[in-house]
């Protein structure tokens, strides 16, 4: 195979919840202290799992069926993110597979970093527990930059950080906010099906360039990405 000139993958980037850690757990467990404490039926993990990578406005809606600017929401919200940070990773693990991709894009001397829209003052101590800080090449939260996901911006700061161009990354997101933000940026973009999907989620028609059941997929989808444009995984 003969390689374009400086051409390369250098850098995968990954969604926090639902595509790189399995948070779904913990954020449940708060969810369900929250609605104890308020005197509600708490709900099973089963219903609250879909809804985590819509973040705290959804999970609150779904456990109160309060909506921001609605009275109660700001004092729902705090506490439930306050319960949250207590216990940010009593049950959050690496989605299975996860921790053998990324050693891989390691060993191959590849970058790999977190654009996530999940605030920093929980991001960062989440990625802490889990040893992962200090492995990202970027760590990008949902209040580093003006604009969130599915705004391209989170996605360039990213690149600069690590030092590359947009169509030298690639993003992998289980929600169509990630799909779309990468897509604006110019990268090429997988959908996680093994994350957050619900059964109102379309993820066919969200137009990532791939679906994937398994972090594992992560690889083998990047071998053929190279292989049938003549880049080097670098």
């Amino acid at each position: 195979m003969t390689l374009g000139m400086n051409a390369s993958v250098r850098t995968v980037l990954f969604d926090l919840d639902g595509t790189l850690a399995d948070t779904a757990p913990d954020l449940a467990d708060a969810l369900n202290i929250v609605l104890d404490e308020q005197g509600r039926h708490t709900l099973s993990y089963d219903v609250i799992r879909p809804i985590v990578s819509h973040g705290a406005a959804a999970l609150i809606y779904l456990g109160f069926e309060l909506e921001d600017g609605d009275d109660g929401f700001d004092e729902i919200r705090n506490r439930l993110l306050d319960v949250y940070r207590e216990n940010i990773a009593r049950k959050t693990r690496l989605f299975p597979g996860m921790d053998e991709v990324l050693n891989t894009l390691e060993a191959r001397g590849m970058a790999w970093g977190i654009v996530t829209n999940k605030p920093s003052w929980l991001t960062e101590p989440l990625l802490r527990e889990l040893n992962l800080d200090s492995r990202a090449a970027c760590i990008v939260s949902g209040d580093t930059t003006s604009r969130k996901k599915p705004d391209p911006m989170p996605m360039h700061f990213a690149c600069s950080l690590v030092g590359c161009e947009a169509h030298e990354c690639i993003y992998v997101g289980d929600a169509q906010r990630d799909i779309e933000a990468g897509k604006r940026a110019g990268m090429p973009t997988l959908a996680a099906l093994f994350g957050y999907i619900g059964d109102h989620d379309h993820p066919a028609d969200w137009g990532a360039d791939a679906m994937i059941n398994s972090p594992q997929e992560i690889l083998s989808w990047l071998d053929r990405y190279c292989a049938a444009n003549e880049l080097q995984p670098s």
